[in-house]
């Protein structure tokens, strides 16, 4: 009710946090807009008549007697081919200069699709990056995230995948963006001529943290009108959800909710779930796929947000620096992709788990040769060919600057195979190595 005689406004509040504000107000739901004092709040708790909303831009400077004013719907986003190629705020407001979107308006953070209209993914994402496609192939319809340090490129890790991926429409959701990060992915996708399927959400550090919590469901909700609507192979990049937890334990603690875990809300996991649910494959052929950047404190998964995100996605990316050859790599060990097997050697080539299997197993027996070797024991011949083939490994297939198909990063595989080993010490069914081995 954009008229303002009938809209509902209030001009008393009974108290006043640093992100909330509470008074007394009848037939509010939840989610409603609102302002207050001109500035746009969500509300976020009623009880009876008593309504506490979140005001985006934070509290200060507001009186009591503010007036208040609510728009009787929850925020939306408006859907169509326009969205193709454009940069948004949190409010799905563009950022980039361009014309305002013309299209249907939808509400979003609705629910997930129906389990029923669900199918079992089957359908390969190809990204060009050796320690995704070769040890951890990504499936359609999957929900998996990054784990990286803070220090580690993971926006270009985002910004390559998007790249090339073979998807139809890329969605990315920016949290928390430096400045100069929103400029790496927008003059990465101008320069790349990929923008067209490509929609940006983008909130900067400069920016109300608050505005963090609704990126993901207007990034979702556009990725649903492609997906759904369009039938289209969707691919949904969220950097940072560290930083949209923050937003949420901000909101919380200044609700004076009891933090649980890690300072973090109670509700944190149910928060992240519903994000990341909406991935989907849907029997028309559309689907939703979600990468999704988490950083690591310290390196420590066991930190609630990690250890939420991992009871709910299907594995995850694990980026770390190589000391051996100063590469950062997809790590091999503590990488996991729970859905490989659904097209690992049935839409990929028949040898690819087997070299797959092989060349982690090599490159871990690689890594206790250096055990050995820091604990003053001799090495065999055998460890110090692991050695030299741990390095080239990395360097030709677990570094995420290669780009290259899945079937030349199984040719590079048998290629290291025949340089450092043995066919006997790869392990590898007698069939596969009379048919592949680079002699």
């Amino acid at each position: 009710m954009s008229n303002k005689a009938y809209q509902r406004v209030y001009t008393q509040l009974d108290g006043i946090t640093k992100a909330t504000v509470s008074l007394k107000a009848e037939g509010v739901s939840n989610d409603e807009l609102a302002t207050v004092h001109g500035r746009l709040a969500q509300v976020v708790k009623t009880k009876g008549d008593s309504v506490t909303l979140q005001v985006f831009a934070g509290t200060e400077g507001i009186p009591t007697n503010a007036e208040v004013s609510f728009m009787s719907q929850p925020p939306t986003l408006k859907v169509s081919e326009q969205l193709s190629g454009r940069f948004f705020n949190a409010y799905g407001n563009p950022i980039d200069g361009g014309p305002e979107i013309e299209g249907e308006e939808r509400q979003i953070g609705g629910p997930s699709v129906n389990p029923y209209k669900r199918r079992q993914p089957s359908q390969l994402i190809p990204t060009g990056i050796a320690g995704i496609d070769l040890n951890n192939t990504l499936v359609s319809g999957q929900k998996i995230p990054f784990f990286a340090d803070p220090d580690q490129p993971y926006n270009q890790v985002m910004a390559d995948v998007a790249l090339r991926a073979d998807v139809d429409k890329i969605i990315l959701g920016g949290m928390g963006l430096s400045n100069d990060d929103y400029l790496f992915f927008r003059h990465a996708f101008e320069g790349a001529g990929a923008l067209e399927k490509i929609v940006s959400f983008v909130n900067t550090t400069e920016e109300p943290p608050v505005e963090r919590l609704l990126i993901p469901d207007m990034a979702l909700t556009a990725a649903e009108y492609f997906a759904v609507d369009k039938n289209e192979k969707v691919l949904v990049l969220l950097t940072d959800m560290t930083l949209y937890a923050d937003a949420l334990s901000i909101v919380s603690n200044r609700m004076d909710q009891i933090p649980s875990k890690d300072s973090m809300p109670g509700s944190l996991y149910s928060d992240l779930a519903k994000i990341y649910e909406k991935a989907v494959q849907l029997p028309s052929g559309g689907s939703i796929t979600i990468i999704a950047v988490t950083t690591l404190n310290d390196g420590d998964i066991t930190h609630a947000i990690p250890d939420n995100t991992g009871y709910i996605t299907e594995g995850q990316l694990f980026l770390r620096l190589d000391t051996d050859t100063g590469k950062v790599i997809v790590d091999p060990f503590r990488s996991l992709s729970r859905l490989k097997q659904l097209v690992q050697g049935k839409v990929t080539r028949e040898d690819h788990s087997q070299v797959m299997n092989a060349s982690v197993r090599l490159y871990a027996d690689a890594q206790n040769a250096k055990t050995k070797l820091e604990n003053g024991f001799d090495l065999s011949d055998y460890d110090l060919r692991c050695l030299e083939y741990a390095k080239d490994y990395a360097v030709k297939l677990l570094a995420i600057d290669v780009n290259i198909t899945i079937d030349q990063m199984l040719d590079t595989a048998w290629e290291l195979f025949a340089k450092y080993f043995s066919k006997a010490e790869t392990g590898i069914k007698q069939a596969l190595i009379d048919k592949y081995w680079k002699d």
